[in-house]
């Protein structure tokens, strides 16, 4: 068979991922706190890009496309704005001075020298590490074991504890291991009582012998029965050490008041609030989906490279080819976010249409929904959907929720309905808090129980569901006191 070459035309079709459309797909699944960060970095190194209002007559070639199409668009609202409110007319500096409220102002310092210093100003909450190196700088260790000890630490977590073996600091500080464990015993010695252990057991006899409760009934069980301790099984340690029931629960309740995490109370861990994407609120019979864009920079296009582009001044063509780079990439991040915008309220507008019996009487009417239904409602990719309810919150009138929230699966009832699965959760966690905690309900129990509630489900999928709210099995949530 003879081989020669020829030319052939084809027709297909493929997509190509070009800058534009990742840096697109990038915007879609970010986070607001997120998108925000990306903004401030964008108009940092694009001098084109700046922050502001955007009058009527500033449009440039490309942007009158947009705004069509943003007009055109049924989710476009607009804002009606003052013309001033008169806020530059007021003598700021008068007024302060005339109804100061006793406190220290700016302009009460007549020298530079007089204010005080920004570090007396500035506050900051005090670590684990912070309050054992103060405690370290006050000992009596010296040199090595004060080295060692600054390890030790520098190795805790946040609860306290040591998950570095002796050995390893032996060798770190190419000393004896007897230098460590005194270096060691040190550091334990120091506030919160029981901090650089190595296990729980260790953490709660650090405390005890500090209460002079080692040789005790509580310290016997700590020591040799805390397995039997930690699965409830008193009656075991009774016969075991030969002590009627009534002291083991004393000993087990005086146990429980223990702290486990000693460094917990000094956790760095600030409180991070959720700023919702888009509000649902109910006006009258219906429910009304509003864009949040508070926070979010109004960008526009600076008005003196808009001028240059015009061609009031004269550039040259590396000048010029470098602007209209960045004009490209301004416009586009313009156009990325208002789409980001756009399809995060036409998700939640069809959300709420699915979803409507939450809104109106709570998680226990929440209906089975997969991304699949809203995408097929607003003709998008499944994948899309995916993205724009990936860290994005609506604040409704039943709370705050991840968009991502309103997908569940369902769970079949015995009329032949369904039920989502958060309805289920929910329903478990109420049988879970009215129970009896002397008699807990085991898994097969509670099954019994929603299925006389029409609700029917396996076993295994109840011990699944109390699992993923955090709940333990009905042997550790008894409470015999």
């Amino acid at each position: 068979m003879a081989l020669e070459i020829r030319q052939q035309l084809k027709l297909s079709q493929q997509l190509v991922m070009t800058p534009q459309l990742q840096q697109a797909i990038k915007l879609l699944q970010l986070s607001r706190m997120e998108l925000m960060d990306v903004v401030r970095e964008e108009l940092e190194e694009n001098p084109v890009l700046e922050e502001g209002q955007e009058t009527p007559d500033e449009k440039t070639p490309g942007e009158e496309e947009q705004a069509a199409a943003d007009a055109q668009s049924q989710e476009t609202t607009q804002e009606a704005e003052g013309e001033g409110d008169g806020m530059a007319d007021i003598d700021w500096k008068t007024y302060l001075e005339s109804y100061s409220l006793g406190g220290t102002t700016a302009d009460s310092y007549e020298d530079d020298d007089d204010r005080p210093s920004y570090e007396n100003l500035l506050t900051k909450k005090t670590s684990l590490a912070d309050h054992l190196m103060w405690q370290l700088n006050l000992s009596r260790l010296e040199n090595l074991e004060r080295s060692i000890a600054g390890e030790i630490i520098g190795n805790l977590d946040n609860d306290g504890y040591l998950h570095v073996s002796v050995e390893e600091l032996s060798e770190q500080a190419a000393c004896a291991t007897e230098v460590v464990e005194r270096a060691l015993s040190a550091v334990q010695d120091f506030d919160p009582p029981g901090v650089a252990s190595r296990n729980l057991q260790e953490c709660l006899l650090k405390q005890i012998d500090l209460l002079d409760m080692s040789e005790d009934l509580v310290g016997v069980i700590l020591r040799d029965h805390l397995q039997e301790l930690e699965n409830r099984r008193y009656q075991v340690i009774a016969r075991s050490l030969q002590v009627p029931l009534e002291e083991v629960f004393g000993a087990a309740k005086f146990i429980s008041s223990l702290d486990p995490r000693p460094g917990s109370s000094y956790g760095q861990d600030d409180v991070h609030y959720i700023v919702p994407d888009i509000f649902v609120y109910k006006v009258s019979d219906e429910f009304v989906v509003v864009l949040n864009d508070d926070g979010l920079p109004n960008l526009r296009i600076n008005s003196f490279y808009r001028n240059a582009l015009s061609g009031s001044a004269q550039l040259d063509a590396k000048a010029g080819e470098y602007i209209q780079e960045k004009l490209r990439g301004a416009l586009w991040l313009i156009k990325s976010i208002h789409q980001r915008q756009r399809t995060i309220f036409r998700v939640t507008k069809s959300i709420v249409k699915f979803q409507r019996e939450f809104f109106e009487r709570g998680v226990d009417h929440l209906k089975p929904l997969v991304l699949r239904d809203v995408a097929e409602d607003i003709e998008m990719h499944e994948s899309t959907v995916s993205r724009v309810t990936t860290n994005k919150y609506v604040q409704t009138p039943q709370g705050l929720f991840e968009l991502k929230y309103f997908f569940n699966s369902g769970i079949n009832t015995t009329g032949g309905d369904s039920i989502a699965s958060e309805s289920v959760k929910s329903k478990i966690k109420e049988l879970i808090a009215d129970e009896n905690t002397r008699k807990p309900y085991s898994d097969q129990k509670i099954v019994d129980l929603l299925r006389d509630q029409g609700i029917d489900i396996a076993r295994r999928t109840v011990t699944k569901y109390r699992e993923m709210l955090g709940v333990g099995s009905s042997t550790q949530r008894k409470r015999l006191f």
